[in-house]
């Protein structure tokens, strides 16, 4: 047991013989946390050195005190119970060995967003792809889709699974990792969010949220329950929600293409315009049931189901209008996706004070979707009938267990394996005017993966300011698949790798607020089931910009070594501002290539995944985050919040310039600032979202662009009383045009299209009640 614990143990004992009449024949202290989990529940070791928060009043009045109510009470009392607070989100970002970034439910609750990318938007060195307002792919410094590993309660998340669908009320908080640890799959080049479902520690009162949202005259209700409670042994807490939501929805788009003297030979211009009407659900209870010996059992599952509708109407005008496609189309569609997900785990502490816990979960979801579009031309004539069905069935089940002992009064080593099977049964078929778009259409497709892991982590004190995390995992996994396109034949993917990860953390002397992070390790990239084993997917308007898209098996798995160096300095009133520095060395790298091939309905334009080769990213993410009466002591109640991140890659197989990871912004920054009025139970509030235009050398034939980014947040929070609060907020206030474009130039085509599309500001009124 290390010195400063000892110490603070002793402190604690002396500071309850103060308060509690102990005779000296006290058989037992027993400490009752209000957070879930071991380590979880009391402040670690290096907390401990951090944050003396129990001193002990040596006074003589004290002293007096203690002797006058020892002498008054001499009952045995058999036990005391100690309630220890769970650490701020700050205080365990700072005593975290690895670089951890931990956003609860002030963050969650501030701006009332309606969905988890909203919220995720704000974070250091994270972007969101897509318009406003409409969700997208979640990127950790600006790396593109599948670069960030996303967990949900600490499991990789499932096929079919949408962070967007995900409310905001049902999560307890946010944890940004951002170097790979071996506890969780190294699949984190860019690094990982780990999204908690609630909890029941923090939650003492029924929580009721009704909400309204409004766009466009189009509302969005959502209702949202939480219901704690305890029964003996056994703590629960039940949470769900119900929501409703329209949108609609604009984009211009305008091609032009031209040949090899320079000469248009095309000029095109398509409206379109859908509707989409959606509701569901959401259900996520969580048990825990503690023995009487100290083990524990936790079950949580998650349950969620949605449905859909939509409508849509495209207008296309051209020059020439000989070849027109089409001149309009009308489409309909429907679709409903249900995923159930279970969580559970034992844990049993043995009588050396190692530790066992055995996890086990399972999931399960389905995705159907449908879509029927009729084109016609200027007259009104039905030129072509396009349908597409799509049922897609994902299953999961996933076992592990981790072994952690304490190998001296600093040192922890844990140990553990991860299992993981996955299937997929998908059927689709994509008809026009009732034949085949492509030689596979209507065959079905199974796959499945196998995921064994292995790991070991070793997290100790070099002295009271160096602490330092060893970690070492090996990863295998097995995709294979029957009726897979283009041949038929069955295929498989087999690859494995060894990740080492080594963190470290140096406290400075004399300076104890001050300390400095530095990672080597080791992630990589698993190419996704889709890219390897896919049914094509047919687009309706194929053209250079807008291709099929379909998998290559014969895909290898991105390697990365990643250097990060860090200076962390924290401030008196919960504030800190930082600086990070990060490298990544990145082999094998998966990119897409759009070529023109032959298929049985003529020549189309496909867009494969292939390995090109290496490819460097860099970056710095500064961050600022502090009250205003940190430095100006008489100045108003105002929080401040910032961070800005500036990014380098450059993939060496692709010519440039520009020639950067896919979809990665040269830089984005937040801005954010929250008002306590003086005198009123008012709190005024806002943010400001900014990533600038940039372009991209997607590869030697094409080049894709991105407009600004520039998205504006606001809202008021009027608490009537400490269990009533109203909540008004506006998300994307400004509402700007979203563009985007892209540059295509092969086979004596030179190809050029730009995209704008509309959005839209939400008003939300949020209604919070504690009962």
């Amino acid at each position: 047991m290390p010195p400063n614990f000892r110490l603070h143990a002793v402190a604690l004992a002396f500071s309850a013989a103060f308060s509690f009449p102990i005779s000296s024949s006290a058989q037992s202290l027993v400490v009752t946390p209000t957070s879930k989990g071991d380590e979880a529940d009391i402040p670690s070791n290096k907390a401990e050195k951090l944050e003396k928060n129990d001193q002990v009043d040596p006074s003589p009045q004290n002293k007096s005190k203690a002797k006058a109510a020892k002498a008054a009470n001499v009952e045995t009392i058999q036990s005391v119970t100690v309630n220890a607070t769970r650490q701020s989100d700050l205080e365990t970002r700072r005593s975290s060995t690895a670089s951890k970034l931990v956003f609860g439910r002030e963050e969650l609750d501030r701006n009332g967003d309606a969905s988890i990318g909203e919220i995720l938007k704000r974070l250091p060195g994270v972007t969101i792809g897509g318009r406003p307002g409409r969700g997208g792919d979640i990127r950790m410094r600006g790396m593109g889709s599948g670069y960030t590993q996303i967990l949900l309660n600490g499991e990789p998340a499932p096929r079919g699974f949408s962070m967007d669908s995900l409310s905001p009320d049902q999560v307890e908080r946010i944890e940004v990792i951002r170097g790979p640890v071996a506890e969780y799959s190294t699949q984190a080049i860019a690094g990982t969010i780990n999204i908690v479902l609630r909890e029941e520690y923090k939650q003492k009162d029924i929580e009721l949220k009704i909400s309204d949202s409004l766009e466009q005259d189009r509302h969005a209700p959502n209702i949202s329950l939480t219901y704690p409670g305890q029964v003996g042994n056994l703590s629960y807490a039940l949470s769900g929600s119900i929501f409703r939501n329209q949108q609609l929805d604009e984009s211009l788009t305008h091609n032009l293409e031209k040949d090899g003297q320079g000469q248009v030979t095309l000029a095109q211009d398509i409206f379109d315009q859908s509707t989409r009407h959606s509701q569901g659900l959401q259900f996520a209870p969580r048990l825990s049931y503690r023995f009487e010996n100290g083990d524990s059992v936790m079950l949580q599952p998650f349950l969620m189901n949605s449905r859909s509708q939509s409508t849509s109407l495209s207008e296309l005008t051209q020059t020439p209008q000989a070849g027109a496609q089409y001149a309009s189309a009308h489409a309909t569609g429907q679709s409903e996706n249900s995923f159930a997900r279970g969580f559970s785990n034992w844990q049993h502490k043995f009588s050396d004070n190692s530790k066992l816990m055995v996890k086990l979960g399972g999931g399960a979801g389905r995705q159907e979707s449908s879509s029927l579009r009729n084109e016609y031309d200027a007259g009104g004539l039905l030129l072509n009938t396009i349908s597409d069905v799509n049922n897609t069935h994902d299953s999961s089940l996933n076992l592990g267990g981790k072994y952690n002992r304490a190998l001296g009064e600093s040192h922890s080593l844990a140990v553990g394996l991860d299992l993981e099977a996955g299937k997929r049964s998908q059927t689709r078929t994509s008809l026009q005017n009732g034949q085949p778009q492509f030689a596979d259409s209507g065959d079905n497709l199974d796959a499945s993966t196998r995921r064994v892991a292995i790991f070991a982590q070793d997290e100790f004190d070099l002295s009271a300011q160096w602490s330092a995390y060893a970690g070492l995992r090996w990863e295998g996994i097995r995709t294979s698949s029957s009726g897979v396109a283009p041949s038929g034949a069955a295929v498989e993917n087999t690859s494995s790798v060894w990740s080492p990860v080594l963190h470290s953390v140096w406290r400075l002397s004399g300076a104890s607020k001050d300390q400095i992070r530095m990672s080597l390790t080791r992630s990589y990239r698993a190419p996704s089931l889709n890219d390897l084993i896919a049914i094509p997917s047919i687009s309706s308007v194929n053209s250079p910009t807008k291709p099929d898209r379909n998998g290559n098996p014969a895909l290898k798995p991105e390697l990365s070594t990643g250097v990060d160096l860090a200076y962390e300095h924290y401030l008196t009133r919960a504030g800190i501002m930082s600086a990070n520095l990060f490298v990544r060395s990145i082999d094998d790298l998966i990119r897409r290539r759009t070529e023109l091939v032959n298929t049985i309905t003529g020549p189309r334009w496909v867009s494969s995944p292939v390995n090109v080769g290496h490819a460097l990213a860099s970056g710095i993410e500064l961050e600022a985050k502090f009250q205003l009466q940190e430095f100006f002591p008489t100045a108003p109640a105002i929080d401040f919040r910032s961070n800005y991140s500036h990014f380098w890659s450059k993939v060496d197989d692709i010519a440039g310039p520009n020639n950067r990871l896919d979809q990665q912004p040269v830089q984005t920054a937040n801005l954010g600032l929250d008002y306590r009025a003086a005198g009123l139970p008012l709190t005024l509030g806002g943010s400001l979202n900014w990533t600038p235009s940039y372009e991209t050398q997607s590869s030697d034939t094409q080049i894709t662009s991105t407009g600004i980014k520039r998205q504006i947040d606001v809202y008021g929070l009027w608490k009537f009383s400490p269990s009533l609060q109203l909540r008004l907020s506006a998300n994307n206030f400004q509402a700007d045009d979203y563009q985007s474009g892209s540059v295509v130039t092969t086979g004596g085509v030179y190809h050029v299209a730009n995209s704008v599309a509309k959005t839209y500001t939400t008003w939300t009124l949020k209604l919070e009640m504690k009962i």
